[in-house]
């Protein structure tokens, strides 16, 4: 993978050369996101709340061998990091994957779909997320009725997100070592129970007797993938970094590849604690780890823990949703007003003020395995778009350095992508669709009115 233009492969700018100021394109918001804000935003969303509870029930597939489909998830999820590193690099614009799809396939309707997709995801996994944090983790603190928590909750996000950019990284910067730190804690309990002589290495590499461990990977790692979800977010930034195009990819394999080490120590330390039984039992693994590593750690501190990594992916996701209904409206496929911007923080206030409203509607009617299984599905759909795109405009070449990936890893995405599809159940299919309807409904009422006013705009004309 090499950075690179398409003057580079005629000689007239050689291959790598770093942009320069003049190269950034034009934004009405505002470029405060450095390279290493940028790593820690991505960093920050990828170890999110979800490994706090799937190593239980990636423990359930494969024994406790579970740092196997970890690490299988992993690479899954660089074959698409590697699109997004060619194309926010060669169309740093805040519609993302909508953007992408736009320049692709010379369609506004399968742009829009593209990024009310990811709109939808990220309104989704922040309710999601909403209800994860007012249930048993708040409740260590608070004795409160989970539906008004959440509903607090994620007007608290909202006010931090229109507050600014930087605000709202710089809380994330706080967070992402709270989380961080969390996952060492286990890391190192781990090794603390091993060197005591209590804890079992043997485990760690261990499968289920009668199960194959082809099967079982594969399986377990069709799980994980939700671990590792979060990084596509950071596309919808791309206008508020500066020296986008020098530190993208950069940021975002560096995260990647940390949090997949990381992942990776956890799953094994877990399993040299717990016999894979008593994690696949529990709906907090990690606590269970803590508990019998019997180090002295406060259940109270674990879970405050938990907490801070799931507000931290919530206010990361938001972030990402309210972005995208900017971009979208910018590209005239949603209604103009979400393209309104605070004068002086210059965040798109509108676009977060109606995300907020919609995570809030969802949090009160969905569950949180639906809605999570929901995030899933529509983000393939992003992948599937955005791995394709990569193909596509390899015909559209730009007079700037950017990344360019090897062909066979968006070839390899792509059929990732439908595998991952294949596997998704039927009610997943009808929550997701319900979304998607009501994003064609707010199509055609933004494009109807549009394409009226030009047919009476050519009848005056002639």
């Amino acid at each position: 993978m090499t950075e690179q233009s398409p003057a580079a492969t005629t000689g007239s700018t050689p291959t790598g050369t770093t942009p320069t100021g003049g190269d950034e394109p034009d934004t009405r918001l505002r470029r405060a996101v450095t390279g290493k804000l940028l790593y820690l935003f991505i960093l920050g969303d990828v170890l999110g709340a979800g490994v706090y509870a799937l190593v239980g029930v990636v423990a359930a597939e494969v024994g406790g061998a579970i740092w196997v489909p970890l690490l299988v998830a992993l690479l899954l999820a660089l074959l698409t990091a590697a699109s997004y590193a060619e194309l926010v690099t060669k169309y740093p614009r805040a519609g993302g994957s909508a953007v992408f799809a736009e320049r692709a396939f010379r369609s506004p309707v399968v742009a829009f779909l593209v990024g009310f997709c990811m709109l939808a995801a990220g309104v989704t996994s922040a309710a999601g997320l909403a209800l994860a944090f007012a249930g048993d983790y708040l409740g260590v603190f608070l004795d409160v009725p989970a539906a008004p928590a959440a509903l607090v909750f994620l007007l608290a996000v909202a006010l931090l997100n229109a507050r600014g950019i930087r605000e709202s990284l710089r809380a994330n910067l706080v967070m992402t070592l709270v989380e961080t730190s969390g996952l060492v804690l286990v890391v190192v309990l781990g090794a603390v129970v091993l060197g005591r002589g209590d804890g079992d290495l043997g485990r760690a590499v261990e499968f289920p007797p009668g199960v194959s461990a082809g099967t079982a990977v594969l399986s377990a790692a069709l799980l994980a993938y939700y671990s590792f979800v979060g990084f596509e977010t950071s596309a919808n930034v791309a206008e508020e970094v500066r020296d986008v195009r020098r530190v993208y990819p950069r940021a975002l394999f560096g995260a990647l590849l940390t949090a997949g080490l990381v992942y990776v120590l956890v799953g094994v330390a877990a399993a040299v604690v717990l016999p894979p039984g008593e994690l696949a039992a529990s709906s907090g693994p990690l606590l269970e780890v803590v508990r019998a590593a019997d180090a002295g750690v406060p259940d109270q501190l674990f879970s405050l823990v938990a907490l801070v990594a799931v507000a931290n992916g919530a206010l990361l996701t938001m972030i990402m949703a309210s972005r995208m209904a900017y971009g979208l409206a910018e590209q005239r496929l949603l209604p103009a007003v979400l393209g309104r911007v605070l004068p002086n923080r210059r965040t798109p206030w509108v676009a977060i003020a109606v995300t907020t409203a919609v995570a809030m509607g969802l949090s009160l009617t969905g569950d949180l395995e639906t809605l999570a299984n929901t995030v899933v599905l529509l983000l393939l759909f992003v992948f599937l778009s955005t791995n394709t795109a990569v193909l596509v405009l390899r015909r559209d070449p730009v007079d700037v350095p950017h990344w360019r990936t090897p062909v066979v890893l968006p070839v390899l995405g792509i059929a990732s992508c439908l595998l991952l599809l294949w596997q998704q159940e039927a009610r997943t299919w009808a929550f997701a669709g319900v979304l998607l309807a009501v994003g064609v409904v707010l199509y055609l009422a933004t494009a109807l009115p549009r394409r009226r006013a030009g047919a009476r705009g050519d009848a005056v004309s002639r």
